[in-house]
């Protein structure tokens, strides 16, 4: 019999590890596209808990369950991980982020530990979370486009193009209330997570096609998450819950703290003072820099455009947000990514309207429109819409600051990267 990927989805662990294979792996991010784009999810279907089937290898008997985990020699030839010694994925944070844990939206009772936020990144590049085995959570969240996209839209499992752009995630953990989607309209990073799997554009996993519970069904097919789930939770049992968990743990360690600017606000850092000292001349700047920096964080009667009240510093992660005047009329209330990378960006605004920061600075300079849900923060004290017709030498600096907020340590630390070895080894372990 021909073996392809919808005949096998549901088959034994060995038929399904073959399948994925021959239709291009389990692993892997790079090209296509399929995670936490915008787009209406359908209903969730519910966790789905049952038993995974052994793997082609006896396991040892692990350790703690989240200090280790002991991989069958099958999983070690899948995955470029030393289960002996898993990264730390929470974040260390340098002094200038003093305060910042007060904006985490981790919720209370989150039990974190490296091998769950591990599972995490498996899931994250696996493409069996998508009906077709073709796409992945990191397929629209790259990890060299800073964990976003580079196209306005990103193509699902089938070929169709998402409904909003593909928002980067640097320091999500720190966006409050912590509701996600560029509407807010899931409740936590945890809820979130499993949308993209259940959307019939994304990753294709909807109602009818069995929601999550067949998302979770072909995830016991692959002989790897029984040595993960293992390790993170001390069983092999697999439900949305543990995903959910375990994506959101991998996802929340992505904190940027490696930008110049960061480098320069953490020798001004000053915690006595109301704004950390972070509006102060920043040593290594030019003066267009630092005529930026005194524009994005300075308030309206000091001269300043007030930018830093909605994008806070030290992660430039939104507070509680209205939208952001892009259409005249617009009722609902939007969020934005972090700032961090946004000048690696070439797409910007929920629906990629922008190809560059010089037209989002105009927006905001000349373009913002009125409606029901217009940040209270981008009005004057009329009621109006602020538009205060910036000079383009001041246009020019507000640009200059914001490429200084890019981290390129983000998109290279290793801890995020692909953990799937390449395909080529997948078929030849099978092969044996």
């Amino acid at each position: 019999m021909k073996l392809n990927c919808t005949t096998l989805r549901h088959a034994p662990a060995l038929a399904a590890l073959m399948t994925l294979v021959a239709c291009g792996g389990g692993g892997g991010g790079g090209g296509t596209t399929g995670a936490t784009s915008d787009g209406g999810a359908a209903a969730a279907t519910g966790s789905a808990t049952a038993a995974v089937p052994a793997a082609p290898a006896a396991l040892a008997a692990p350790a703690a369950p989240g200090s280790s985990i002991a991989l069958s020699a099958f999983s070690a030839s899948v995955l470029r991980l030393d289960g002996q010694h898993l990264p730390d994925y929470a974040p260390q944070l340098p002094a200038h982020f003093a305060g910042v844990e007060a904006q985490d939206n981790t919720p209370a009772g989150t039990t974190g530990s490296p091998a769950i936020a591990t599972l995490g990144r498996v899931l994250f590049y696996d493409k069996a979370l998508s009906i077709s085995g073709t796409v992945s959570c990191a397929s629209c969240h790259k990890q060299a486009e800073d964990f976003g996209d580079g196209t306005r839209f990103s193509t699902g499992f089938a070929g169709s193009l998402t409904g909003a752009h593909a928002m980067r995630l640097a320091n999500v953990r720190y966006y409050l209330p912590g509701t996600m989607f560029w509407d807010k309209r899931s409740s936590s990073l945890e809820a979130q997570s499993t949308q993209p799997v259940q959307n019939p554009i994304e990753m294709g996993f909807d109602a009818a096609h069995g929601g999550v519970a067949a998302a979770v069904q072909q995830l016991q097919g692959l002989p790897y998450y029984r040595d993960l789930f293992v390790g993170a939770y001390g069983d092999p049992a697999i439900n949305e819950q543990r995903i959910q968990g375990a994506l959101a743990q991998y996802i929340r360690g992505m904190v940027s703290t490696h930008s110049r600017w960061d480098d320069a606000a953490a020798q001004v850092f000053d915690p006595t003072l109301p704004d950390k000292g972070f509006n102060k001349d920043l040593p290594g700047f030019t003066a267009q820099e630092n005529r930026g920096r005194q524009l994005f964080m300075a308030n309206r009667a000091a001269g300043g455009q007030n930018c830093a009240a909605c994008h806070q510093p030290p992660s430039f992660a939104l507070s509680n947000s209205g939208n952001n005047g892009l259409d005249a009329g617009e009722t609902r209330r939007l969020k934005s990514p972090s700032l961090k990378n946004v000048a690696r960006s070439a797409a910007f605004m929920h629906d990629g309207r922008f190809s560059t920061l010089e037209q989002v600075i105009e927006h905001y300079s000349t373009g913002v429109q009125d409606g029901p849900g217009l940040d209270g923060r981008l009005k004057g004290p009329d009621g109006q819409p602020l538009r205060p017709n910036l000079s383009q030498e001041d246009k020019d600096a507000l640009v200059a600051f914001l490429r200084t907020l890019s981290d390129p340590v983000l998109a290279a630390d290793p801890r995020f990267s692909d953990p799937f070895k390449p395909q080529a080894d997948v078929a030849a372990q099978l092969s044996q």
